[in-house]
């Protein structure tokens, strides 16, 4: 049985990610959940699905292709609804999807979906709090109600320095107890990497950034601090 282990990022390496990596946009309408399932349309970039959800959570779901007419037709009439950039990271063994919230308000979550019991799986560095078992951030959940009060992450060297590393597809080290999950190889997918510029030139030498806020500005000098450390 697959297990989803769920976590706060702060914005700023969510941005970072982002930049680097790209993503796709994701609109989600929901409707009133029903005593035996719950439903919901979502609109990808070049996919448009009715998702019915059953109850109990361990039973699949039911995914059907519609038009995008029918699906803005259904997003309409949703009781509440979400809009994020997921970005999709391989790392080792272990898929990780980045959840940039932008409506109904901002919110970034990083999930990693795990095969079996995930109590073992060890988070990495850049990771913030655990919110796996707190429903308020399950994406209905924040499409009914509204994003939760996130507590704030504080950005740390050692966060910062092993996003750099897995961004420019270097070995991080993936922290475990004996007896864990321990992917050999934590460096990102070459695939998911193909065409990456070098990160610390790409922060440092962009000029276009005009509608940037001052957390970019923070980042860049946080990376030209640090790029020398990180390859002592």
């Amino acid at each position: 049985m697959s297990t989803r282990r769920q976590f706060i990022v702060p914005p700023s390496l969510a941005r970072l990610i982002q930049r680097e990596k790209g993503g796709a946009y994701v609109l989600e309408g929901y409707f009133p959940d029903r005593p035996q399932r719950s439903a919901l349309v979502r609109i990808e970039e070049t996919r448009s699905s009715l998702i019915l959800v059953c109850h109990p959570a361990e039973a699949p779901e039911e995914r059907a292709d519609i038009s995008a007419a029918q699906a803005q037709a259904l997003l309409a009439v949703s009781a509440g609804q979400v809009e994020y950039v997921r970005v999709d990271l391989s790392i080792g063994s272990y898929e990780i999807q980045l959840q940039h919230f932008i409506r109904p308000g901002l919110l970034d979550l990083i999930s990693v979906d795990l095969e079996e019991d995930g109590r073992a799986f060890q988070s990495l560095p850049w990771f913030g709090a655990e919110v796996t078992s707190e429903a308020a951030y399950r994406n209905r959940r924040i499409a009914l109600n509204g994003p939760p009060a996130a507590p704030e992450v504080e950005l740390t060297d050692e966060m910062l320095n092993s996003l750099l590393d897995l961004l420019e597809n270097r070995k991080t080290p993936w922290a475990a107890p004996e007896g864990a999950i321990s992917p050999e190889d934590t460096g990102i997918d070459p695939s998911a990497a193909s065409g990456s510029e070098e990160l610390a030139g790409s922060v440092s030498d962009d000029q276009d950034a005009d509608g940037l806020g001052i957390e970019d500005e923070v980042i860049r000098e946080l990376a030209r601090s640090l790029r020398p450390h990180a390859r002592s």
